[in-house]
């Protein structure tokens, strides 16, 4: 059963919280027994303690079982966290970290363990929480931003939803960067040229591939559910089942590094780049997201006829609001707005329609109790913590302040004007023109991630392509 449509009173009640600190010292440690039992049960003999650094790849080290139970605390260097793409410090690094370059405190999160299914010997990853030493969540982690954030819903009675839908290419080996990428030749030993959009055939090429990465993906424990051949040559989407947020980023986090552990596998990459070839669409990392009430189990964004409610509509509207802010963390990288461009499947303005999958924000047809909002920004690219966190905080805001969408979009969003930042520095630039969202996501990490950003930007600016020299060279 759906919740009856809320007033504007109800929702009062219903979203507004206080905003307070999240204390790491209220949450209990993770269960080192059960860690234990776990280890000594799959016979590990080595554990990759791990975190997602601020682009969303893993970070740790690799300990011997019985040295990683035997310490007391697992550190590693808080710089790691406000590192570039490139491996690169900002000039204001030393703003963000102690000069003495601290060690963060790791606390291994027992929820996350899994086994290393490509691994030579038996082996665990397990994501780890960063904390200071006093025991506060330390403010650079991407994983405590979404914390604090789902903490703000639980502090509302309310407990979002989300279903994250990956997409990938896999592309043929290439080691030098100075060349074109190219789709990698399938079983028939030919390569795609065609569109294969939900072609069964299409992703039969890569057969072998397919069945070891999902034998992956279930010995991991990530709740894979359909794969589909998209539109790009040898591009697939993966969609995963709906569940809790924080789990889903876990799971896209450890699932982009099984998917290319096993193309490599296979003489291939596989990559999330959000538009890795000229003349193919990008990648995406959607986001289905609908939000329970706690205390009935109800979807309000459902009323009891059936239509969306007035929170749905606030929530639509803090998307419409908040996305040109944050579209840096749906978008993070100089590569990602290659994908945000007019005509090749990726959003361009801030419309919403129902089941158009030309707008920006999607409300598929579905049953009145699944009733959901569709987030097309993202690339597959993204940090998942991030992307995630930006998604909700902007709903957050709007059913808080009671924000109204747009109407709803008629035909295409592609003949609209653009209206999104077309360039990393563009978008960076906007991120902390909004007190409430340095509240929501954290002052210090919203300097720190600009800083990185924008020090990524001016080390690509500084590349002169090769557009550049076939066009200007002899003809300025």
């Amino acid at each position: 059963m759906c919740p009856p449509s809320l007033s504007d009173s109800d929702e009062t009640t219903v979203i507004h919280s206080p905003v307070r600190p999240f204390d790491s010292r209220n949450v209990p440690p993770s269960d080192m027994t059960t860690i234990a039992e776990w280890l000594k049960a799959n016979d590990i003999s080595e554990v990759e303690c791990i975190v997602p650094d601020m682009t969303g790849n893993a970070r740790g080290k690799f300990i011997p079982a019985h040295q990683f139970l035997a310490e007391r605390d697992h550190k590693l260097p808080e710089s790691i966290m406000v590192q570039t793409v490139t491996g690169e410090y900002t000039d204001e690094h030393w703003d963000f970290v102690e000069p003495t370059d601290t060690d963060m405190i790791l606390r291994p999160d027992a929820a996350t363990l899994r086994k290393v299914p490509w691994a030579r010997e038996p082996t665990a990853q397990i994501i780890a929480d960063c904390y200071k030493p006093d025991g506060t969540p330390h403010p650079l982690s991407t994983r405590n931003v979404l914390r604090y954030i789902l903490k703000m819903y639980e502090e509302a009675g309310l407990r979002p939803i989300v279903a994250p839908e990956v997409e990938f290419y896999l592309v043929h080996k290439n080691t030098d960067p100075d060349y074109e990428l190219m789709p990698p030749k399938g079983r028939s030993g030919r390569r795609e040229v065609a569109r294969l959009s939900f072609s069964i055939d299409g992703v039969a090429e890569f057969e072998d591939f397919v069945e070891d990465m999902y034998d992956y993906a279930d010995a991991q424990s990530l709740q894979l559910d359909t794969l589909i051949h998209e539109n790009g040559a040898a591009q697939m989407e993966i969609n995963f089942n709906h569940g809790d947020p924080l789990s889903l980023a876990d799971q896209v986090f450890v699932f982009k590094r099984t998917v290319r552990e096993t193309a490599l596998k296979y003489g291939m990459y596989a990559t999330f780049m959000a538009k890795p070839m000229q003349n193919e669409p990008g990648s995406a990392l959607h986001l289905h997201q609908s939000i329970i009430d706690i205390e009935t189990g109800r979807n309000i964004f459902c009323g009891d006829d059936g239509k969306p409610t007035v929170a749905m509509m606030h929530y639509l509207g803090g998307l419409q609001r908040y996305t040109p802010e944050l579209i840096s963390f749906y978008a993070p990288n100089v590569n990602s707005y290659r994908r945000l461009a007019p005509d090749i499947s990726a959003p361009i303005n801030l419309s919403w329609g129902f089941d158009n999958r030309t707008t920006a924000f999607r409300v598929p047809n579905s049953t009145p109790e699944n009733l959901r909002i569709e987030n097309r920004f993202p690339g597959a690219d993204a940090n998942p913590y991030l992307a995630i966190t930006a998604t909700l905080a902007s709903g957050l805001l709007g059913m808080r302040q009671k924000l109204k969408p747009t109407e709803p979009h008629e035909g295409t969003a592609n003949d609209e004007d653009v209206v999104v930042a077309r360039t990393l520095e563009e978008g960076v630039r906007q991120l902390n023109d909004t007190p409430e969202l340095q509240q929501m996501i954290g002052e210090m990490f919203m300097r720190a991630y600009a800083a990185v950003k924008l020090d990524e930007f001016e080390e690509f600016n500084r590349v002169i392509s090769s557009w550049e020299r076939e066009h200007l060279l002899l003809q300025v």
